[in-house]
């Protein structure tokens, strides 16, 4: 392996792949400093104001003069918000169908296909979330012995649900999620627990979604029950009466086309735009050729490449819908008094990213190359096959909630610096960047995609390798986030508004 990677020959920068000392040779200069692993090193002169380029597009600019062989990162490299000229559908690349895959899933009655069967505890407010979570906890694995179609029973609760408009974006938003949830194909049973007085009230929620109570769905009020301790009882015996039901859905042979993935990445370094998001993409694209759907989303994480999906867009209407978001989140930033390269944390700098320019390039790899044929709100159901788009915060609990919402069946996670993420009731994949952090967290990570730097594998191989695993764990096997128990605090509604 080189001690640098070029990605394209217009670029002004190349990446180390391993540390490297002051005066190692690098293409025609040496460096000029001590470069980090996954670091930038300049391969031609710079003076400030000049633009910096990697994957052929602007990542920033430099704020001194940079010298060849130098290190280019945070301390010599100023970002400006995108100005793009954006052009609608002139990358559109033909998808050539395939058919035939398939994996055993629960079949529901509205059509959907769920990869799991869970007994959903939903809150509407964070004051039924201890109710919500003593009756989840009565259901131990050995009370759920005798069900063993049903994988558990699971209180998704959360921090908001009153102090909060009763119209709006935020008040909007959270509705969806719970109708989201409370519609889920990986849901074989749904109560929901309120406390009564709440802004987000159930029967609203009913209403407006036109949800029926049956045997397989059931709400009540703490207030209603009289009392917490009341509640948990009454929660308790209505779920003890949905798991029979629940436990009569059986896996059985389903094709691909019904697997919605959430395309996620979180703990990001220099390496996931290089091996684990492009391969994601590749797998991407294989089931889109399936008729399955791709679901991208975190917005402020395609800030600067989302000029290249307008580019994708199947007609002009999608792109503008794309563009409208970035227009948003420039003013959300804004009025509070922020800045759209405030994304990239701590560890994503560490593990060399620079700006969210940079961050960005990388993480819309995830998407593939197939058109983009829709772009939904935060949590809104995504009806459109192929390759979407969703608007959500850069948080990935946040960002995950709003795509299962919306109906993602399956969530893949690429990450560089390490992640602890899960989630139910649809299960995490995670791919590691590199080889050395997959090494070290091994109980952690699923795929190792750094051994396309360090074992020569190929992009086609390692997408192949992923999307395989995609129709594994759809068929129940446990992937390692799962296997270890997470996914029961990563349900996290995104708040938009005041708190009042």
């Amino acid at each position: 392996m080189s001690d640098t990677i070029r990605l394209d020959p217009s670029d002004t920068v190349v990446t180390a792949t391993r540390a490297l000392e002051v005066g190692v040779t690098v293409e025609d200069t040496q460096t000029r400093a001590l470069i980090p692993s996954g670091h930038k090193i300049a391969t031609q002169a710079h003076t400030p104001g000049d633009v910096v380029r990697k994957y052929a597009q602007i990542i920033g600019y430099a704020s001194e003069a940079i010298a060849p062989g130098d290190h280019v990162h945070t301390h010599n490299v100023d970002f400006r918000n995108t100005d793009a000229a954006y052009e609608f559908g002139t990358d559109l690349r033909a998808v050539t169908p395939a058919s035939g895959d398939t994996f055993m899933g629960f079949q529901r009655e509205s059509g959907a296909v769920g990869t799991r069967n869970y007994i959903a505890v939903l809150t509407s407010v964070n004051c039924s979330a201890t109710a919500a979570r003593m009756i989840a906890d009565h259901f131990t694995p050995e009370r759920l012995a005798e069900f063993p179609n049903v994988d558990g029973v699971v209180a998704y609760v959360h921090g908001t649900g009153c102090g909060m408009a009763g119209d709006g974006e935020g008040f909007e938003a959270l509705q969806r999620v719970m109708w989201g949830y409370a519609r889920h194909p990986n849901h074989g049973a749904v109560l929901m627990v309120g406390l009564g007085c709440e802004m987000n009230q159930i029967d609203w929620l009913l209403e407006a979604y036109g949800l029926k109570q049956g045997p397989t769905f059931q709400t009540m009020n703490i207030q209603g029950v009289a009392g917490l301790r009341k509640t948990i009882e009454m929660g308790i015996a209505k779920v003890e009466a949905m798991l029979p039901e629940a436990n009569k859905f059986s896996r059985t042979p389903c094709p691909a086309s019904a697997l919605k993935v959430a395309l996620q990445c979180g703990g990001s370094d220099a390496w996931s735009g290089i091996t684990a998001n492009p391969a994601l993409g590749y797998a991407t694209d294989l089931l889109v050729a399936q008729g399955g759907t791709g679901v991208l989303a975190e917005t402020p994480e395609i800030y600067g490449a989302e000029h290249l999906l307008t580019r994708r867009a199947a007609d002009q209407a999608t792109g503008d819908k794309l563009v409208g978001l970035i227009r948003w989140w420039e003013d959300y930033t804004h009025r509070n008094k922020g800045s759209m390269d405030n994304n990239p944390s701590p560890g994503n700098k560490a593990g060399g990213l620079t700006t969210i320019l940079e961050k960005s390039l990388g993480a819309a790899a995830k998407g593939g190359t197939t058109p983009l044929t829709g772009v939904y709100k935060y949590a809104e159901p995504v009806t459109a096959a192929g390759f979407t788009f969703m608007d959500s915060p850069g948080y990935d609990p946040a960002s995950v909630t709003g795509q299962i919402a919306g109906g993602c069946n399956l969530v893949c996670f690429t990450t560089g610096r390490g992640s602890a993420f899960g989630s139910k009731p649809a299960p995490t994949i995670k791919l590691a960047t590199n080889t050395a952090m997959f090494t070290r967290m091994t109980e952690d990570m699923d795929i190792n995609a750094g051994d396309m730097l360090t074992g020569g594998v190929s992009l086609e191989d390692k997408g192949r390798e992923i999307y395989e695993m995609f129709l594994r764990v759809a068929s129940g096997e446990m992937s390692k986030s799962e296997a270890q128990g997470l996914g029961d605090y990563e349900f996290v509604p995104w708040q938009i508004g005041a708190t009042m």
